[in-house]
């Protein structure tokens, strides 16, 4: 970590990631309409990204992203809210082409090797999945945000929806939870550098690999976990139709966030998710890890549909890749009284 260039303002001022939570999302956009014939994927079902056709081999994905600060360090940071804004074309089974920078940034009280740091940050996780930066957006604002718009390919039948996983399949999530936690400790100065560097590493990997290995496999639906929680864009992927019940012991939650959640520090996004989705889930027993299933992620895992079939041979090369947080965590069943259950 380079400890000669931090946001720590920002970091200590800045709380979570400015995002509408699930309820406040559902009432801004009540009423906009995207329809056009060429509109593959808009904003009538919650979908990670839109997709607009171009011809029969090439359809565009884009998508939109910023964060606040989650780590001190500028460059670190900009590679977090990087792959954070390059995820959602990842979800759809999409390459990324370009991208642009949006940033918010206060020239009066940082200094520009900052800004430079951070755009360098993001600079590297474009370039490192294959993309390239060709312009962005600067204001001045009091509180620093940094993300990308995002512009990729994706074939116009190989798109993967958030929505559309069959009875039977299991869901494979391929990052921990725990993130917001572990991200309001670090503002708050309570982890260890050797956490911090842990939790920032798992924060800037891509999902680029994971989705390339899901193309290969009978995979039906994907997402990737961010603002919403796990709950949350769970709750999106059962679109009413079918429930998805979780295998507690199977979702990989970091070691150290369950400890901060236990000793009270969960970020109010999570309360505010959980109140939200509350209605739509039954524990067969209750858990003392629930309320990280609500927790806020930042730069989240994939959450993949895949049939039973494929699904250990998905898991096996997602491990042998290097993502070795990926586990099988839940099974698609018909519909129920709930659309979410865990046990």
């Amino acid at each position: 970590m380079n400890n000669e260039a931090k946001l720590t303002k920002y970091v200590k001022a800045a709380g979570c990631a400015a995002k509408l939570g699930p309820g406040d999302l559902t009432e801004a956009l009540g009423g906009l309409s995207c329809a056009h014939e060429n509109v593959l994927v808009g904003m009538d079902t919650s979908d990670d990204a839109s997709v607009y056709y171009l011809d029969e081999e090439r359809a565009l994905v884009q998508t939109v992203d910023i964060i606040t600060p989650v780590v001190d360090d500028p460059f670190v940071y900009g590679q977090i809210a990087a792959a954070n804004s390059l995820s959602d074309v990842f979800a759809m089974g999409g390459e990324v082409a370009t991208a642009m920078n949006i940033v918010g940034f206060d020239g009066c009280h940082q200094p520009r090797f900052v800004l430079r740091e951070i755009l360098a940050g993001g600079q590297s996780k474009v370039v490192e999945c294959g993309g390239i930066i060709i312009g962005g957006h600067t204001i001045e604002a009091p509180e620093m945000t940094y993300g990308m718009s995002v512009t990729g390919f994706v074939h116009p039948k190989k798109i993967y929806r958030n929505n559309t996983p069959r009875i039977g399949d299991v869901l494979i999530l391929t990052k921990p939870l725990g993130m917001g936690i572990l991200t309001t400790a670090i503002k708050a100065d309570m982890l260890e550098n050797s956490v911090i560097e842990k939790v920032a590493a798992i924060l800037a990997t891509l999902n680029h690999k994971a989705s390339q290995i899901m193309r290969k496999y009978d995979v039906s639906a994907c997402t990737d976990v961010t603002g919403f929680g796990l709950f949350g864009h769970a709750s999106e992927m059962s679109f009413n139709q079918v429930t998805i019940a979780f295998e507690m012991r199977n979702i990989p939650i970091l070691d150290e966030a369950r400890a901060l959640a236990d000793m009270g520090i969960i970020p109010a996004g999570a309360y505010n998710n959980k109140s939200y989705l509350s209605s739509k889930v039954h524990a067969k027993v209750p858990h003392k890890d629930e309320i990280i299933l609500y927790d806020a992620q930042t730069s989240g895992g994939l959450l993949i549909a895949v049939s039973q079939d494929d699904a250990p041979k998905l898991l096996k090369h997602l491990l042998d890749e290097g993502l070795t947080y990926s586990s099988i965590i839940a099974e698609i069943l018909p519909l129920g009284e709930k659309t979410l259950l865990y046990m």
